[in-house]
């Protein structure tokens, strides 16, 4: 006798009670793209229906959320001052720090992420301190990191997350959150993040593009994989409550490795590229809608339990649950 696996496919009442991997609106973490200035609400050209928020007009995204039910974003900062220590990124009073207090004004239940880097900060667009022939150096890096991360925790956000790449930075902030009494706010690692092609609509937005060189020397090579599990094992290990693989879609191998490997949530981050190009095949008619529910269904089935995605609210409003 061969299988008839049709038998349960026959209509779509069965087909739904037959599904393994559902998409729920608690998976989805919204990304939100604040900046200075007041009554700024304007669409960013790299990133279609995504906009640029100042602090007065983040009622409009949270509005927006809590009409989807999409209870969950990470915050990115646009700043006009910039030098080359970041020092905006860990002004108490700076963007980031007025859009958590804002956000949680408007909406205490939002769940906020804050984004722990510094290259939207700096003048020269890397994620940390230079030395004088412009390499990255590492353990100066830490102590600016945690530095963010720590006005972030007085300005009341829910979880940081650092993607800087930087060795060391989860036991970095790990180690000066709890001295100073935040033992109980969460870090998530951005712990195989690859030196991708697909961050370029992103780095518009954001204003965070390197002015010279590139970000190999600590973003991780896309040739590799069992690199990618050394990683996630050294967040693990330095105290990280969740982890992270960006971008996903183009590295479904990595999260399915790290989902069979590591008993630990995992987020995977479906980036501004991958937005992009779906949103064009689509508008260009070279494929349905549908094929980016499909996308997220693939992102969770590969094994993540959560999705950083710029299709969240327009997915949310189509889920029931």
């Amino acid at each position: 006798m061969f299988y008839r696996g049709r038998r349960l496919r026959k209509n779509p009442v069965i087909r739904t009670m037959m599904q393994e991997t559902t998409l729920h609106k608690s998976d989805l973490i919204l990304p939100i793209f604040v900046c200075e200035g007041t009554n700024i609400y304007k669409e960013i050209e790299s990133l279609k229906g995504h906009y640029h928020y100042s602090i007065d007009n983040l009622y409009k995204v949270v509005d927006e959320m809590n009409s989807s039910g999409i209870l969950s974003c990470i915050l990115f900062g646009i700043v006009e001052h910039k030098d080359a220590c970041g020092s905006e990124a860990y002004n108490d009073n700076g963007i980031i720090q007025q859009a958590i207090k804002k956000i949680k004004e408007l909406n205490k239940d939002i769940y906020v992420i804050a984004d722990v880097c510094m290259c939207e900060y700096t003048d020269h667009g890397h994620c940390g301190i230079l030395d004088s022939d412009g390499y990255v150096n590492n353990d100066k890096t830490l102590k600016y990191l945690s530095k963010i991360a720590l006005s972030y925790a007085h300005a009341g956000v829910d979880m940081v997350a650092p993607s800087d790449m930087m060795d060391g930075h989860i036991l970095a902030l790990r180690n000066v959150l709890d001295e100073n009494g935040f033992i109980n706010l969460p870090i998530m690692g951005y712990s195989a993040k690859f030196a991708s092609a697909y961050y370029g609509h992103f780095r518009e937005a954001a204003h965070s593009a390197p002015s010279f060189g590139d970000r190999q020397s600590y973003q991780m090579d896309f040739h590799n994989g069992q690199e990618a599990l050394r990683e996630v094992e050294a967040d693990i290990n330095e105290g990280a409550d969740m982890i992270m693989v960006k971008p996903a879609m183009a590295y479904l191998d990595i999260i399915k490795e790290v989902s069979l490997n590591y008993n630990m949530p995992l987020c995977a981050y479906q980036v501004s590229g991958e937005y992009a190009m779906l949103v064009s095949a689509v508008e260009h008619g070279l494929m349905k809608e549908s094929v980016i529910e499909e996308s997220l269904i693939a992102i969770k089935r590969a094994g993540a339990q959560l999705i950083i995605t710029y299709f969240a609210l327009d997915i949310a409003k189509r889920l029931t649950y």
